[in-house]
């Protein structure tokens, strides 16, 4: 008798479906765009004004006021917030108040590391990080190669199973584990390799976190966003980068607006509407000339250059 399953019963029973005919929903907490003018829905991610160290009371007021709607906060900044006194269920009820979404959130644990002790204080991690995401109404956490990423050679299928653990984890939580391209990276540094751990995994919450500015500096380009299914992606970091510096030496502060640089974002919003994605885009940047400048005026600048670049989008 052959056990081994053929190639159809493998994507029927992989967590994430490939091309427009075999997508299906991977997790049921899919989001909701909220503007009536877009496919897309708009998140702010606080990477963007990481550097005016903003309190966490204070981004959300900024997301709210900008007009998003999500906000992308990092762990550690709930950390802090935590250690100051403030209560993760109530700054939930804030951010529900405000009328904004949690569609991720930021964390940097090690699930991915060949040493099984510091894996399992990732997992630890993860989970704690998960509980703080759950609490504030959260829906996912990325899940970047941390602690691999100068380690050359790492099975990906080894990937796949951590992955797996990882997902486990969230399940329990309702929080899912976005597997995240980092374009640097030795490891997950292409959308191909992000897809294959989401794949081959085999679970239901298995979803991929793509960024403009990752797909291109690790190597993978856009063309290949067309090969995924409408519900492989949640949440997509929105961004974009200039000519100059060259891809091998270009970095995160490079990031720019979307719309001031030369990311091909028109075609890529086309081809996430033609796959069917009614995600999040979230503006993810790191640039310092931004973080001098007035947090509310980056967020109110950063929304209007997504808007303007997805109506591009939609002209012929």
């Amino acid at each position: 008798m052959n056990t081994h399953p053929n190639r159809r019963e493998l994507l029927r029973n992989s967590g994430l479906a490939l091309g427009a005919g075999l997508a299906a929903p991977i997790l049921s907490r899919a989001a909701e765009p909220a503007s009536k003018d877009t496919a897309f829905a708009y998140s702010f991610n606080m990477a963007t004004i990481m550097g005016q160290k903003v309190p966490v009371v204070k981004q959300v007021e900024i997301t709210a006021k900008a007009g998003y709607d999500a906000y992308e906060p990092w762990i550690r900044d709930l950390d802090q917030y935590v250690k100051d006194g403030g209560d993760l269920k109530d700054l939930g009820k804030r951010i529900a108040d405000a009328g904004l979404k949690v569609e991720s959130a930021i964390g940097f644990a090690e699930w991915i590391v060949d040493d099984d002790a510091k894996r399992k204080k990732g997992l630890e991690e993860a989970r704690r990080n998960m509980e703080m995401v759950e609490k504030i109404g959260g829906k996912r956490l990325a899940a970047p190669p941390v602690g691999a990423t100068t380690q050359e050679g790492l099975s990906l299928l080894k990937v796949t199973e951590r992955y797996r653990a990882l997902c486990e984890v969230g399940a329990n939580l309702g929080v899912a584990p976005q597997v995240e391209v980092w374009g640097f990276s030795k490891t997950l540094s292409r959308l191909g390799e992000s897809a294959l751990v989401a794949i081959e995994s085999g679970h239901p919450q298995a979803c991929i976190l793509a960024d403009v500015y990752h797909l291109y500096k690790g190597g993978s380009g856009f063309v290949g966003l067309n090969q995924l299914g409408a519900a492989s992606m949640h949440v997509f970091h929105l961004n974009d980068y200039p000519a100059m510096p060259p891809r091998a030496e270009i970095t995160d502060a490079h990031r720019i607006y979307p719309g001031d640089g030369v990311a091909p974002l028109k075609t890529m919003l086309r081809d996430l509407r033609k796959l069917g994605f009614k995600g999040v885009l979230s503006l993810e940047l790191f640039n310092r000339d931004y973080w001098k400048q007035d947090p509310l005026q980056v967020a109110r600048t950063g929304l209007e250059k997504m808007k303007a670049v997805v109506k591009a989008s939609l002209e012929v």
